[in-house]
């Protein structure tokens, strides 16, 4: 990570309220369409297809959420030749992207490519109401048997963290690869959810440093942790892909930056965190918080304070984000050296096994004398039922 510090605009938020609801609010709102349907629960949309084993929503909110992060993503890119990757694929035929949430990158592809066929894949509909003719989404499962018969030239990952465990995440890898061209690369982009600061404008006590601890630890208990930012590379090598890079960055929150470029990517980045925050935790906290879970209630009044923190023009917050490229060999290096390819077999299905946790008699939890939550007093909203219409998930034909 990079020890330059971001220069803050002292001017920016007297000038203007830059935190103030904007166009790309209005832009991204009324995603949901009536195909589609899930399990509700403590009011958030969940996919069905590995129900109970994925954290993310899948409703409107968080689809705001991730379209937000494409943009910060894009932006970051900007001054690069191809913000939308930076392996050096000139000409890609066939392009996979796995958990393609909102499928914004996968219809970005397919239109710079119009030659090449993008694949988007992950457990709940996307809600595009588009597609370029070159562009195909599909439901399916990536721990499953892969029956894509034809290799890929790039195979894209982003905001995947806590989707598998390690064991998962090795064998996610290794699929990968062997779908893949010799020669064909692998892109994955994480943030880490453990936010900072450069000047010490972001208190230790802070609630949303709080929210990263609390979360982390409870991913750790589940065994599907957040970490990816700092293991992927290593996976990657352990899978067999070799010429690796990397590129760090620092994501602000909120448009606090002097720079331009990292104005208006801080400006986004606030709204993928206003929009995200309730569905980065409410799944983890309501399931394996510590001590106990946490109520429905508790996590609101958690994010409510992040809220304010977030928005604070005197707070310059950043989130450390690392992309990872690396290549499968070709088949003259696979000859020449003694790596030996795997042949592409048939997959069975990855059993899971449901963590044992245990606490020790008199065992400290490490996060639950922090201050941040305390017992919430909170008047219970009425429930509210589920727009969206009941129709089956829409299953993918196989592929050809």
């Amino acid at each position: 990570m990079s020890e330059v510090p971001i220069a803050v605009d002292p001017d920016y938020y007297t000038t203007h309220d830059a935190y103030q609801p904007s166009d790309f609010e209005s832009e991204t709102t009324s995603l949901a369409s009536s195909i589609y349907r899930g399990v509700m629960e403590n009011g958030r949309r969940y996919q069905t297809v590995r129900e109970g084993d994925y954290w993310g929503p899948s409703d409107e909110q968080q689809f705001e959420s991730l379209e937000a992060g494409h943009l910060v993503c894009l932006i970051m890119e900007a001054n690069t030749p191809n913000p939308l990757f930076q392996a050096p694929v000139k000409n890609p035929k066939h392009v996979l992207d796995l958990g393609t949430g909102r499928g914004s990158w996968a219809v970005d592809v397919a239109d710079m490519f119009p030659e090449a066929n993008v694949r988007g894949v992950d457990l709940f509909p996307p809600p595009v109401e588009w597609l370029p003719p070159n562009c195909v989404m599909e439901v399916d499962d990536v721990l499953q048997e892969w029956t894509w018969r034809q290799p890929f030239d790039l195979i894209h990952l982003r905001q995947m963290i806590g989707a598998f465990t390690i064991p998962e995440w090795d064998s996610v890898y290794k699929r990968c690869y062997n779908h893949l061209q010799p020669g064909g690369w692998i892109e994955q982009v994480e943030g880490d959810p453990r936010v900072t600061s450069d000047d010490g404008s972001l208190a230790k006590d802070a609630s949303i440093i709080y929210m990263g601890k609390a979360i982390f630890a409870a991913a750790d208990i589940w065994g599907h942790p957040l970490d990816t930012l700092d293991t992927m590379r290593g996976a990657m090598e352990r899978a067999g892909f070799v010429d690796v890079h990397e590129r760090v960055y620092k994501w602000p929150i909120g448009p606090w930056p002097r720079d331009s470029t990292l104005k208006e990517a801080g400006r986004l980045h606030y709204h993928q965190w206003s929009a995200g925050m309730e569905g980065w935790t409410m799944y983890f906290l309501t399931k394996w918080g510590t001590p106990k879970p946490w109520s429905k209630e508790e996590v609101q009044v958690l994010i409510a304070k992040i809220r304010k923190e977030i928005k604070d023009p005197r707070k310059h917050i950043y989130q450390a984000a690392r992309r990872v490229w690396a290549r499968k060999p070709t088949e003259e290096e696979i000859a020449n050296s003694s790596v030996k390819q795997e042949p592409v077999v048939k997959q069975e299905p990855i059993v899971k096994q449901e963590p044992v946790v245990k606490q020790e008699p008199g065992a400290q939890d490490p996060i639950a004398n922090d201050p941040a939550v305390q017992e919430p007093v909170v008047k219970q909203e009425p429930g509210t039922q589920d727009p969206v219409a009941t129709e089956p998930i829409v299953k993918k034909e196989p592929s050809p």
